[in-house]
C-alpha cells in the first residue's frame, strides 16, 4: 500500500486576517509538498484529500516498530502548513523515529471550523495506529505534537470526547501516548484567551470554531489517566496567555498525570520557530523535546542537534 524509499508559516494567531476569503472544499489547492517527505494519504473529505508527510529514518524498514511522533501546524484554525515542523521532524527522524507532518482542514482553504480540524486530527492519529504494521511503527508509542492551534489539535485528541469524522471506526483509539506541546491554545474560552467576550476577534473566532468553547477546550475535559505531557510556552504570550497553560498543568498534575511545563521569559508566540530569528529558542525546545522522548524510552541516544 504505501511505498518504500531509504529517508524518508508564519504563524497566523487568533482572530487575524478577519474576513479572509472562504474556498469550497472542492476548490480548495492542496497543501504543499516537504522536501525530502514522503506524502501519504489518511483521509478524503469529499474532493479534499489530506495526508501525512513522513520522514524516516536512514536505517528503518518496514518491519520496524519505531516510535513516531505526528505534528500538527500553527494558524488558528484558518491557516498555515505542515512546513511549520519540518525541521523539528527531520531531526527526530535522524535520532530514530518515525515522524510525519499532518494536513487538515483550514478555514482559508476549506471553509472548515475548528471542530472539523479536531476531526482531522483524530482521523490522523487513528490511521496511524491501524496502519502501524504497514508504516513500520509501534501502535503504543504515538506522540502527538504541535504549536499553536496545532498544539490544541495535539490536546484536543487526547482529551476531547466526540468531534469525531461521522462513519469512522471509533474502536481504534484516537489518544497518543505523549503530547509535546508549543504555545498550546488549551482553553479557547473569552476567559482563557484573556478576551471580551464582545470583542470583535473573539466574535470572530466564535463563527468558525463549530462547537461550543468549552467542547474544544482541552482544559475542560483534563481527566485521569491523560498521557505524559510536556509544553514549551513564552511568558509573554499575548496571543495564548501563559496562564491558561498553568491553568492546565495544575488540572492535569491534580488529576494525577504527568505535564511538564516549561516558561521562556520574555518570549512571545512562535517563538520556538525553526525559520525564526531566535536559534537558541528552537534548539532549546528541540533539545528538551528530545530529552522528554528519551525518558519515555522513545529515543536511547542524547541529543545532537547540528550546530548552526
Amino acid at each position: 500500500m504505501f511505498s518504500h524509499i531509504g529517508s524518508m508559516r508564519l504563524i497566523l494567531v487568533f482572530g487575524c486576517i478577519i474576513g479572509a476569503g472562504q474556498q469550497s472544499a472542492a476548490a480548495a489547492e492542496p497543501f504543499p509538498d516537504l522536501p525530502g517527505a514522503e506524502p501519504v494519504p489518511f483521509k478524503h473529505v469529499g474532493d479534499v484529500e489530506l495526508r501525512l508527510q513522513f520522514f524516516r529514518p536512514a536505517d528503518w524498514s518496514a518491519q520496524d516498530e519505531r516510535p513516531t511522533i505526528v505534528f500538527f501546524f500553527g494558524g488558528g484554525w484558518k491557516s498555515g502548513n505542515p512546513s511549520h515542523f519540518a525541521a523539528q521532524a527531520e531531526y527526530l527522524a535522524t535520532q530514530g523515529m518515525v515522524t510525519c507532518c499532518a494536513e487538515y482542514r483550514v478555514t482559508s482553504m476549506h471553509g472548515s471550523t475548528a471542530a472539523n480540524s479536531v476531526a482531522d486530527a483524530k482521523s490522523a492519529i487513528r490511521f496511524l495506529r491501524s496502519h502501524a504494521g504497514e508504516l513500520g511503527i509501534d501502535p503504543d508509542r504515538i506522540v502527538a505534537g504541535g504549536g499553536s492551534a496545532g498544539g490544541h489539535l495535539a490536546a484536543a485528541v487526547a482529551t476531547l470526547p466526540g468531534l469525531d469524522e461521522e462513519g469512522e471506526d471509533l474502536s481504534t483509539s484516537c489518544i497518543p501516548n505523549a503530547l509535546v506541546l508549543f504555545d498550546a491554545a488549551v482553553d479557547i474560552t473569552a476567559e482563557g484567551l484573556g478576551r471580551d467576550h464582545d470583542g470583535e476577534a473573539h466574535q470572530e473566532m466564535l463563527t468558525r470554531i463549530g462547537a461550543t468553547e468549552e467542547e474544544l477546550s482541552p482544559t475542560s475535559h483534563v481527566t485521569a489517566g491523560l498521557p505524559p505531557t510536556i509544553m514549551f510556552h513564552g511568558i509573554a504570550d499575548s496571543v495564548v496567555p501563559y496562564a491558561q497553560v498553568e491553568v492546565f498543568q495544575q488540572r492535569m498534575e491534580a488529576a494525577g498525570n504527568r505535564c511538564e511545563l516549561v516558561g521562556y521569559a520574555d518570549k512571545e508566540h512562535n517563538f520556538y520557530s525553526s525559520s525564526g530569528s531566535d536559534r537558541d529558542s528552537y534548539r532549546d525546545t528541540l533539545r528538551r523535546t528530545h530529552l522528554f522522548l528519551k525518558d519515555l524510552g522513545y529515543l536511547t541516544n542524547d541529543p545532537a542537534i547540528p550546530e548552526e
